[in-house]
């Protein structure tokens, strides 16, 4: 009889959240990636066009950890006219020795908000200038404020600017974000004010075509790109690719196939055999990040299964630690 922990949404965020700790979990899974024998397969994903929906199946295995997760994220965009979120999901925990499961994380996608927001303070960490101190961020929804909230762990933002397509959407979120972070954060109504203002840069929508164009970007500004997690969405012109001093993705072989390089790949302007390095290898200084304060930086994150499986385990390890949760005998 095997004894399997059931954690739900409320129990995760009871005891993990977007905190320096949840940074520092993302950060040594990028760098483990960079460094270690992880295997982690492609993304297996299904579109359901009919309803703009989308499914996501994510893992990895992280020698020395004991156990490894599988994560399911649909995604389904047009929820929100119906009064339900555009994201949820779930999370197995198995035993990285037997494969039995060990434990169900009922996270309705919450893990998935916060690995991917830490992933965005990981990359400005090792990427942004050092002072920068003023941000913009693309898009209105959940993710776009954690983005926001994650750099202020990071960098000194004092300033922030964002841009929705629905502009009540961006008027809702910055005050929000204005009163949760005590900073200004202001709404704007065209995204080419918001980028040309700031020291990062953030995309984080569903765009299948681009919302940021190359020539909006000036020396020494940062640019992250979180959206582009399908081989159909783009949210960056390609020519920024070029524009950028160094451009750093999370995993190439992944970014080829559903990133922003993807776009570049496919309109000739990149070689699909061109060499780029990947966030790990920066964080774990295997590959330069950035040199001089003029340079435009860009990282390209699809999202990866080692994240989820390092998320998972600290999440798990606190519930358990704390006593949280059902037990179930399968």
């Amino acid at each position: 009889m095997t004894t399997i922990r059931i954690l739900t949404e409320g129990d995760l965020k009871a005891r993990i959240g977007l905190d320096a700790a949840s940074v520092a979990c993302v950060e040594e899974a990028f760098a483990k990636l960079a460094t270690d024998t992880v295997v982690m397969p492609p993304i297996l994903s299904m579109t359901i066009p009919e309803h703009n929906g989308e499914v996501d199946v994510k893992t990895a295995y992280v020698p020395g950890l004991a156990s490894f997760a599988l994560k399911v994220s649909p995604g389904f965009f047009d929820n929100p006219k119906l009064g339900l979120p555009s994201l949820n999901g779930l999370m197995v925990v198995l035993s990285a020795e037997t494969g039995l499961v060990e434990a169900l994380l009922l996270d309705n996608g919450y893990l998935t908000d916060i690995r991917t927001a830490a992933a965005g303070a990981v990359a400005a960490k090792h990427l942004a200038r050092a002072d920068a101190h003023s941000a913009a961020i693309l898009g209105g929804g959940l993710q776009a404020r954690l983005q926001l909230e994650a750099l202020t762990l990071v960098r000194p933002i004092e300033r922030a600017w964002l841009w929705a397509r629905r502009e009540e959407q961006a008027r809702e979120a910055a005050d929000e974000l204005s009163a949760k972070l005590s900073i200004p954060v202001e709404a704007t109504a065209g995204a080419e004010e918001a980028v040309k203002a700031a020291d990062i840069v953030v995309t984080t929508t569903p765009a299948t075509s681009p919302v940021l164009e190359a020539e909006w970007l000036r020396p020494g500004q940062h640019v992250t790109a979180m959206g582009s997690d399908n081989a159909h969405k783009n949210e960056i012109a390609p020519e920024a690719l070029l524009r950028a001093d160094l451009y750093v993705c999370d995993r190439l072989s992944q970014v080829r196939a559903l990133g922003e390089l993807h776009h570049a790949i496919e309109q000739g302007l990149v070689s699909g055999e061109a060499e780029f390095p990947e966030l790990g290898e920066v964080i774990a200084g295997a590959r330069s990040g950035r040199t001089d304060d003029t340079q435009i930086t860009l990282a390209d994150l699809t999202g990866t299964g080692v994240q989820d499986t390092a998320i998972a385990t600290l999440a798990r390890e606190r519930c358990e630690a704390a006593g949280i949760g059902a037990e179930f005998q399968a």
